[in-house]
């Protein structure tokens, strides 16, 4: 999980203050671009898990 590439699909809906898209939080989008690489990491797999968590899985934006 190298990439640290902004995960935002433009998806964004909220539930409990965790994005439905990507599965970060309001506070971890916010941050996101202060964030060095290993904290992204960090976000991108503590998000991967909430997203399961919820019943959901990571998903990839459309492409136009």
């Amino acid at each position: 999980m190298g990439d640290t590439k902004n995960p935002c699909i433009s998806l964004c809906e909220f539930e409990e203050r965790i994005c439905l898209g990507c599965g970060r939080s309001k506070d971890e989008i916010k941050a996101w671009k202060k964030m060095d690489k290993p904290e992204k990491r960090d976000v991108l797999a503590e998000a991967a898990q909430r997203l399961k968590a919820m019943g959901g899985k990571p998903r990839k934006k459309k492409r136009k």
